[in-house]
């Protein structure tokens, strides 16, 4: 996962921060899976992909997103834009939520619009075009790379202190003034 660099007026010295330790909040979620504010809530409403690191509990409080559950919401997107039922969509989440970060970034999720497939060969790929029917897959490692690319350019937050990490290219001066104010 790319390096976030936080400013908390020293001296804006960048510190790595494992990836486990950073969350990020709904509006950054959205912008990096391209879904909406009113899609996410649902989501999490419904239990479709409900925030890891920090749930909403309460008037006012923020969710938490951890990066994996950023790359499930971007996946649910996806397969929701072929048209995939929401049950087959549930079932799939489940199983993506089972799975290893390693054996996760090597899957490659195929469906014929009803069921969703977890391929995790070249072969198998092949059988289950073999059938006939016109299909569609999702590379999970592609889905990885591109939310871990546009997250790098976002701010995250630290899971421990709630400091706010700035991205590659911060775009504004919130996050510096609320790092100041801790």
């Amino acid at each position: 996962m790319a390096r976030a660099t936080a400013d908390a007026g020293s001296g804006g010295a960048a510190q790595d921060v494992p990836p486990e330790q950073i969350g990020y909040r709904g509006p950054t979620a959205c912008a990096a899976t391209g879904i909406t504010y009113r899609q996410l809530d649902y989501w999490a409403r419904t239990g479709l992909v409900e925030p890891s690191v920090r749930p909403a509990y309460g008037s006012g409080t923020q969710r938490l997103y951890s990066f994996r559950d950023v790359v499930v919401l971007k996946i649910v997107k996806r397969l929701l834009d072929t048209g995939v039922s929401l049950q087959n969509i549930r079932t799939a989440v489940r199983h993506l939520r089972s799975v290893g970060p390693t054996e996760l970034a090597r899957m490659t999720l195929m469906s014929d619009g009803a069921t969703v497939y977890e391929c995790t060969s070249p072969d198998e790929v092949v059988d289950l075009l073999q059938g006939g029917q016109g299909v569609f897959g999702i590379a999970v490692g592609v889905v990885w790379r591109d939310v871990e690319s546009s997250l790098s350019q976002m701010h995250g937050e630290r899971v421990d202190t709630g400091e706010t990490l700035v991205g590659d290219n911060p775009s504004d001066e919130l996050a510096k003034r609320r790092n100041r104010a801790v």
